[in-house]
């Protein structure tokens, strides 16, 4: 029997989603749980997607196949009975076995917050404090930049290794959540490792003053890493949700 997980997950004491040998993951994690639910049989968990050290999720999504068969309610009950309380499954779903938690995915939102005023340590593994003005009045002009369908390649970290960086983006703006604190949303069809990162960053270049939207497109169009070279910090962003077919 397959499930659909929707889960959500303080990123802060874990080295990203993706299980790794001798480091705690948010994968390891929750296949020990469901190892325990399973009748102590071990099972693969397949994910929309892996995010990375430090990175929140509040709609990441899995599927996992299961010898027992159980309903989606008490499925979810058991999980999270076997989960620390910095992983919590928010919703189960069966799902047929054609299904597949990334190749079945539609889209993806990301959301990135910012600090720009006094620096807050009660947040500080949540929000990434900049803690300077930035222009956010020429930062959500140029946002609109990366929508529709380009070739994010000078935006990912790791683009020699990539043959395909295609994307399309259909949402990206800027929100203000409070009085110094704002949100970058991004939607679109699927992201790169870093590439969220690595255009907030160079959106805050740009707020800066250091460059101006001219200059952003001409980055974008040369396809060439290294004229961004800024990664903006992990924790301030989150998987927000992954919309399926």
């Amino acid at each position: 029997m397959r499930y659909l997980l929707t889960i959500s997950y303080d990123g802060t004491n874990y080295c990203g989603y993706q299980a790794q040998p001798n480091f705690p993951t948010i994968q390891e994690t929750l296949e020990m749980a469901i190892k325990k639910v399973n009748n102590n049989k071990k099972r693969i968990l397949q994910s929309s997607g892996r995010t990375d050290k430090k990175v929140h999720a509040l709609g990441q999504c899995a599927h996992v196949d299961l010898d027992i068969d159980i309903t989606s309610k008490k499925l979810k009950r058991a999980l999270n009975s076997n989960l620390p309380n910095d992983i919590h499954i928010v919703k189960v779903e069966k799902v047929s076995n054609e299904f597949h938690a990334r190749y079945s995915a539609k889209s993806k939102e990301y959301r990135y917050f910012i600090n720009l005023g006094e620096y807050n340590p009660i947040e500080r593994n949540y929000v990434f404090q900049y803690n300077y003005k930035l222009d956010i009045k020429k930062m959500k002009k140029a946002i609109k930049i990366f929508l529709g369908v380009h070739d994010f390649r000078a935006f990912v970290t790791e683009n020699k290794d990539k043959k395909n960086c295609v994307r399309k983006i259909t949402r990206a703006s800027i929100k203000k959540v409070s009085k110094d604190k704002y949100v970058f949303i991004f939607k679109g069809n699927g992201f790169l490792r870093y590439q969220i990162r690595n255009m907030v960053g160079i959106l805050i270049k740009l707020g800066e003053g250091k460059i101006d939207r001219k200059e952003l497109k001409e980055i974008l169009e040369s396809k060439n890493r290294e004229k961004t070279g800024v990664t903006a910090k992990a924790e301030g962003l989150y998987l927000v949700r992954v919309e399926y077919k």
